[in-house]
């Protein structure tokens, strides 16, 4: 596929291949931008959001409900060029298609409630006779830097409300997975969207990342990615806004009064989806004294029967990870907590990129697969006393993205929600949920700021205030 920069599909100077993570075969070939093509994007960029901002609510209403309609009349389209270039199961790349739709009908919805307020200025002392009221107003060029996890579902999370709030955006996908973003353009084209206040421009990070972030026509980014790439773009981009998506290894307590079946059928649903590449994967599962052997007793049988293979295959649970070395390190990982006293209970073995679901026992929290971001499909369980040392190994982490606890004591329901620190808490539920209208992002290194359309479009505006004097 070509890239599409200044209203134009364009090739780069060189090209990059598109593998599919399962056989390795080249699905497609992407250009390789430069820094040339970046200048040329957000020249055009600066123009398009011109022509945005002219729209009016309504109008930008029409165009991503269009939009939307658009995804869904292509969802088995866009789910195959997903599970080809990511390597997740086609149930969840069809989920994933259907969810980005609905983040445009969304995202439409808010474009007609850019409201401001009255400010009552006659509440200070000595003010008289002056009106004032806020107005919002586009940024203006926003930066969307997306992952490879969620190649369709996350750009649509940046694309949908800068759309939506009037400015012109300029996409920048994960390298492994560029050519869903490019068909999302390809839909938002043919939706009527201005032909300059869209963009994709393809390549390496290393190569295009630092033009785009560090660019001042760029007033907005919102950065999907790893926590050391998302404080990399916070030194560069100088005085923008931002919104930091980042990094987790996302706790789940256990408590001795949990609905066991409960959660014997979600920490596997819950930790293995697109091969536990999802930043808010269960990844340390906190399992109270009483109820620890129980647990491991029922988790074995249940992720031992999570299959891989083909993720064309409807018989396949867990696909492929995105690169081998993204599996040889999953490994690496599980054979120092092995070796440190880690019980190795299912799983462990690799095939290419096809890692089998793992499931660990005895894990410390010192231990890699507790304390940094594994980002593959395993799981570690770690043996505590009480409540009190739960909340406090769940808070022991630089990350704070999701946390989840098995509960039927609302006391203690309600004190794990006030003090684990972290953006989204669950009750009786696994880390791993997220439906597309609520406010999504973290705390401490899991970044800043807020997602899902009518919050990302509130990071994509400006508050101007104006004063009427007599």
């Amino acid at each position: 596929m070509k890239m599409y920069v200044g209203g134009a599909w364009i090739d780069g100077q060189s090209s990059m291949e598109v593998r599919n993570p399962f056989d390795g075969s080249v699905v497609d070939t992407v250009p390789r931008g430069t820094a040339d093509d970046v200048d040329r994007a957000l020249a055009s960029a600066t123009r398009g959001a011109r022509v945005m901002a002219a729209l009016t609510g309504y109008e930008r209403y029409q165009m991503l409900h269009r939009v939307a309609d658009l995804i869904v009349a292509n969802q088995e389209r866009l789910a195959a060029s997903l599970t080809d270039e990511q390597g997740k199961i086609l149930a969840e790349a069809r989920l994933e298609v259907e969810r980005a739709s609905e983040i445009f009908y969304l995202s439409a919805e808010e474009a007609k409630r850019l409201d401001g307020e009255v400010v009552p200025l006659d509440g200070g002392p000595g003010v008289k006779g002056k009106l004032g009221f806020t107005l919002r107003v586009p940024c203006g060029v926003v930066v969307a830097v997306t992952p490879f996890n969620f190649p369709l579902h996350l750009v649509g999370h940046k694309v949908g409300p800068a759309l939506a709030g009037g400015n012109a955006v300029v996409v920048k996908p994960a390298s492994d997975t560029p050519l869903s973003a490019l068909h999302l353009i390809e839909l938002l084209l043919e939706a009527g969207v201005p032909a300059e206040a869209v963009h994709c421009v393809t390549g390496s990070g290393a190569e295009i990342g630092d033009a785009l972030v560090s660019d001042p026509r760029v007033r907005k980014i919102s950065f999907t990615g790893s926590r050391d790439i998302g404080e990399r773009i916070c030194k560069q981009a100088g005085i923008k806004k931002v919104t930091m998506e980042l990094g987790s290894n996302a706790p789940v307590i256990v408590m001795p009064d949990a609905d066991m079946e409960k959660v014997r059928n979600v920490i596997p649903q819950t930790a293995f989806a697109n091969a536990g590449q999802v930043c808010i994967s269960t990844q340390r599962v906190i399992a109270t004294e009483p109820i620890y052997d129980e647990l491991v007793e029922l988790l074995v049988p249940a992720v031992s029967a999570l299959t891989t293979g083909d993720p064309r295959d409807p018989a396949t649970n867990v696909g492929p990870m995105i690169r081998e070395e993204d599996a040889i390190r999953v490994g690496e990982w599980i054979d120092e907590a092995v070796g440190a006293g880690a019980e190795l209970l299912v799983g462990g073995k690799r095939t290419g990129q096809i890692f089998e679901p793992t499931l660990l026992a005895n894990v410390s929290p010192d231990m890699r697969v507790s304390c940094e971001e594994l980002f593959g499909p395993a799981v570690g369980i770690t043996r505590v006393q009480s409540a009190d040392e739960a909340i406090a190994l769940a808070n022991d982490s630089i990350y704070g993205l999701s946390a989840a606890i098995f509960t039927q004591d609302i006391d203690v329901a309600l004190r794990f929600a006030r003090e684990v620190d972290s953006g989204n808490i669950h009750i009786n539920w696994g880390s791993q949920w997220r439906t597309d209208l609520m406010p999504y992002g973290g705390l401490k290194d899991s970044g800043m700021g807020k997602e899902g359309p009518r919050y990302a479009v509130e990071e994509m505006t400006e508050r101007k205030l104006v004063v009427i004097h007599d």
